[in-house]
């Protein structure tokens, strides 16, 4: 068991992410045995330090159980999820490959020894320069969605291998990405003639239905539309060998739905409209679905506050007060909880103290340490008494970014 804290293993405001990896027999005792540790250590030290510990097993687990359930489809991690140096080389030595949005994103992974060939810089608007970096460093798979993007390429990139991204239903999820990226089915046509009279080559076919997708069906839709442009592709002379079947997994204890169930969607649709001997390579962008649930953040309450509230008469239980509490800790929603500021997203709480059979509960609110009323982590939770420098543990708390001017930090 290992841990790193240097400047170069740190997420945001240089907090430390430890690592702990085990037998995955043993791995649940024996990473809180690795938490308990630490926190002793910082209590020791008299320190509000946070820490973040990344269980690199749950990275191995997640990887197998995507074979498992998608065998056809090869994972391109969507770095900007999570680009914790750690994961990204857990994930590089798994061999994945990489979705970056960004220059500095293309920069980081390949600082970390990924080929070029295992990246798509999957950003249908991209600035001159980073097209340029991708085009100088041999990254040449990337997305458009427009002719004015095309017109870029042929300027600063003319040999990329272009993935056109279409607009689909994501009505089902929690953030919708086709208010802002993709281009309609209808304009498809118009898009592959406009890249052919450029002299451009156009690989294949790209989509993303959405943040946490809530419906596995958008994934069958989405593949069938996606067979259309490579039906229309065909007629116009285009040989394309690339399926980009996007984001929307999640491998979170409560997923709007499960990977398994999403799985056999997905697979029924490609056998459908793209069976194993049609020459057409499947890839995927997930981002949450390795990053969201080995990564654990440990706050400290900082203070606290009680007042009288009015009994409801819904939740009466002699184990239950009107009091209700307001507790501070040291990181939020401006921090490592960022993601906490998409709907729909909620914190997977846990007290890090011996619960006493019988204790009394309280309606209780967890708060940030900022000055912001949005700084809010938990509402309305039915916790234990808890008392300044207690800790609590955050799971599934994934989604992060460290501070890098020209990447995108939205959880995808």
């Amino acid at each position: 068991m290992a841990h790193h804290g240097s400047a170069k293993d740190s997420i945001d405001r240089s907090l430390p992410v430890l690592t702990s990896s085990n037998s995955l027999e043993n791995n649940e005792s024996s990473l809180r045995v690795f938490i308990d540790d630490k926190i002793k250590e910082i209590d020791s030290l008299e320190s509000d330090e946070t820490f973040i510990v990344a269980n690199l097993d749950e990275v191995v687990e997640r990887h197998r159980c995507w074979h498992q359930h998608l065998p056809r489809v090869k994972p391109f991690y969507a770095v900007k999820s999570n680009n914790t140096p750690v994961l990204i080389r857990m994930l590089s030595a798994l061999g994945t490959g990489f979705d970056c949005a960004s220059k500095a994103e293309i920069q980081q992974v390949l600082s970390l020894g990924v080929a070029a060939d295992r990246i798509i810089f999957a950003h249908t608007i991209k600035p001159r320069s980073h097209v340029k970096y991708a085009h100088t460093h041999g990254v040449q798979m990337m997305t458009f969605d427009s002719e004015g993007e095309l017109s870029k390429i042929l300027q600063c990139h003319p040999s990329a291998k272009l993935v056109l991204r279409l607009r689909v239903d994501d009505s089902k999820s929690a953030l919708k990405l086709g208010v802002k990226f993709g281009a309609e089915l209808a304009a498809a046509g118009n898009l592959l003639k406009c890249a052919r009279k450029l002299g451009l080559e156009v690989i294949g076919v790209s989509f993303h239905v959405g943040f946490c997708c809530g419906d596995s069906m958008a994934f069958m839709k989405a593949i069938a539309d996606a067979r259309h442009v490579f039906d229309i592709a065909t007629l116009l002379g285009y040989q394309m060998n690339l399926l980009d079947i996007g984001g929307g997994f999640s491998a979170m204890k409560s997923p709007r739905i499960r990977f398994d169930k999403l799985s056999k969607v997905i697979n029924l649709a490609l056998e459908e409209f793209f069976p194993p001997d049609c020459g057409v390579q499947i890839i995927a962008e997930p981002g949450l679905y390795f990053a969201a649930t080995p990564f654990t953040l440990a706050v400290k309450v900082i203070a606290k506050k009680s007042f009288m509230e009015e009994a409801d008469e819904h939740n009466a239980c002699e184990k239950r007060s009107s009091v209700r509490q307001m507790y501070y800790v040291n990181d939020g929603v401006h921090s490592c909880l960022h993601y906490l500021l998409v709907e729909s997203m909620a914190a997977s709480i846990h007290i890090h103290k011996t619960i006493e059979s019988g204790e009394k509960k309280f309606r209780s609110v967890i708060w940030g340490p900022t000055c912001d009323s949005r700084d809010k982590i938990a509402d309305d939770y039915w916790l234990p008494e808890l008392h300044e420098g207690d800790w609590i543990l955050i799971e599934e708390m994934g989604p992060q970014q460290q501070t890098v001017p020209d990447s995108d930090p939205r959880p995808i």
